[in-house]
């Protein structure tokens, strides 16, 4: 679970990227973070990871406070950037290793972790490899796989799916759903809204640093007496603010 209380966010002391906002991601579900470009979706994941300080509130996951308690807070989730240009000189394996470190994973249980990651990932052949020797969507699935590599309870995901084949794609998204079902929590943003509408239990459409809108997609088109597909409500509300 993670909470967000009351947040606020401004980077100038003047425009707020995020403004007073609060939501609660369940245990169990997968929960979709969508706006537009420059909306506060990476300024509110960053929140969450500690990478960003808000100016007001508190962030929760599963119940520990990431102001309060950051180290204990970290030890619960997996961060997936929208990013994955990082650790360019580490071989695949390294950096897999390394992350098995910082998390005090042991030898036999990365070993198998590895295996099935790589595996369904389809890059065994590439972790002796330098990172930075590959393709966009390959960085992408190393750095998820670094990620996931110590069982988090929960997923937070930035863009996860730029740059992954379709094949990939799919995987990933399978193990969103697994990973909920299991009674864990997904928290992702997108840009692909037909995604969101395929795997999210819930959504929240954020924009100017404020929800829109937070339910199931069967209450958004109830809210707005509709029966349009959710890139046409979210182009409303998006356009509309």
């Amino acid at each position: 679970m993670i909470e967000i209380l009351n947040v606020t966010k401004s980077y100038n002391n003047i425009n707020n990227a995020v403004e007073d906002l609060n939501l609660t991601i369940k245990s169990g579900e997968i929960f979709g973070f969508l706006g537009p470009n420059g909306a506060g979706k990476t300024t509110t994941l960053k929140m969450i990871t500690g990478i960003l300080e808000p100016n007001k509130g508190d962030i929760k996951v599963n119940g520990i406070s990431i102001k309060e308690n950051p180290l204990g807070a970290k030890k619960l989730f997996a961060y997936v950037p929208d990013n994955p240009d990082m650790f360019l000189k580490f071989k695949g394996i390294e950096y897999l290793n390394f992350m098995a470190d910082v998390y005090g994973v042991s030898i036999d249980r990365r070993k198998e972790k590895i295996e099935n990651l790589s595996k369904r990932f389809d890059m065994e052949n590439a972790l002796g490899d330098k990172i930075q020797t590959y393709s966009h969507g390959m960085r992408q699935k190393i750095v998820v796989m670094g990620a996931l590599i110590h069982d988090p309870e929960v997923w937070i995901l930035d863009e996860p799916l730029t740059g992954l084949d379709p094949k990939s794609a799919y995987i990933l998204k399978e193990m969103m759903r697994e990973h909920a079902n299991s009674g864990k929590t997904v928290f992702f943003s997108t840009h692909v809204l037909d995604v969101a509408e395929k795997v999210c239990d819930r959504v929240a459409i954020i924009n100017k640093g404020k929800v829109l809108f937070c339910g199931t997609l069967a209450e958004m088109k109830e809210h707005f007496k509709t029966n349009e597909s959710l890139e046409k409500m979210f182009l409303e509300m998006t356009e509309n603010e």
